[in-house]
């Protein structure tokens, strides 16, 4: 759905916070985060901060077992975007009547070897007969120490991005066989790598906020940071790293629909420098599948995060940073 939109149905419909709701729908964050303590059965003192998320889609490649392992690394990511850890999964899968068995079996092990290598349970699901749709909910824990929401950005701070952006174009032209697998493959194998060894990174050093980059775009989620903390995110395009090949797919055309919906929709709220390449901002707004984490850190701990990054042999791009908010969420230069 449309941010805007969302956005819009939200604000009809919530209702009063409930005081254990540390992070919810209102902020449009990447996950919930709630408080389970001594009034819900705990030890008197005792409590644990839930991480609460779920995400599901229609197949992105060809491949089963890979569209399975993105399905979860997507769904997982959610958790890492909060700074904590995956617990539990249930699975949610809809599969046509005629479906191919062998297709579900590699589906669902592609998801499951995914969740084990998260460290995480399959504690069960629900399926039902439908258009092909598969992803997880996920249930994972938080130090609220370590929380990273989408609200604690500031003026000053360093923007980081820990994959490259252009998955939409990547598999939109692969539906429409502007590219084969081969080109595809190591899109696929990007979307389903796990985004928590960048969550270790970012966990080692003083981190303001912090969202993964999925449906709403590189744009999109910015904008979800900018508006939850009342900044402006400056991205410096030229400095946000593209997929290999994307660009040129881009140039002609082949971006997934949510770009087009995307920037029509925060037109409002993002500003674009007249000097911007137009294919870098079509990029932006792109939708993502199982993108990098876009880590907000305070200038002083840029050093410290990007040694953390190389560590564990992950992309270290600084693509911005936050400026006090000046009438738009998003300053794309």
């Amino acid at each position: 759905m449309p941010q805007g939109q969302l956005a819009q149905v939200l604000r009809d419909v919530l209702r009063p916070a409930d005081e254990r709701l540390v992070v919810g729908p209102s902020s449009i964050d990447d996950a919930g985060v709630v408080l389970i303590g001594e009034a819900d059965g705990l030890p008197a003192g005792a409590s644990v901060a839930l991480v609460q998320t779920v995400d599901y889609f229609p197949p992105v490649v060809d491949d089963p077992y890979l569209y399975g392992a993105i399905a979860a690394a997507n769904s997982l990511s959610d958790v890492y975007a909060m700074g904590g850890r995956a617990f539990s999964v249930l699975n949610l899968a809809g599969f046509p009547k005629d479906f191919p068995e062998a297709w579900i079996t590699e589906i669902f092990r592609g998801g499951f070897d995914k969740v084990a290598e998260a460290g995480a349970i399959v504690a069960g699901g629900h399926t039902v007969q439908s258009e092909a749709q598969f992803g997880f909910a996920v249930t994972g824990i938080v130090n609220l120490e370590r929380l990273t929401a989408n609200a604690g950005a500031r003026p000053g701070d360093l923007i980081y991005l820990t994959k490259s952006i252009g998955m939409g174009t990547m598999t939109t032209s692969a539906k429409f066989d502007k590219v084969d697998w081969e080109t595809l493959k190591p899109a696929a194998e990007q979307m389903a790598t796990l985004n928590n060894l960048a969550a270790e990174a970012m966990n080692a050093v003083e981190t303001h906020a912090c969202t993964d980059v999925t449906g709403f775009g590189l744009a999109g989620h910015a904008h979800n940071i900018g508006r939850a903390s009342d900044v402006t995110m400056r991205l410096a395009l030229d400095d946000v790293p593209i997929f290999s090949g994307a660009y040129d797919l881009a140039k002609a055309g082949n971006l997934s629909g949510g770009a087009k919906r995307g920037r029509a929709g925060l037109a409002e709220s993002i500003a674009i420098a007249e000097t911007a390449d137009d294919t870098r901002v079509n990029l932006a707004f792109d939708a993502e599948t199982s993108g990098g984490l876009m880590i907000v850190v305070p200038a002083a701990e840029a050093a410290k995060l990007e040694r953390e990054l190389v560590a564990r042999e992950l992309l270290v791009a600084c693509i911005g940073e936050v400026a006090e908010g000046s009438g738009s969420t998003v300053e794309l230069r």
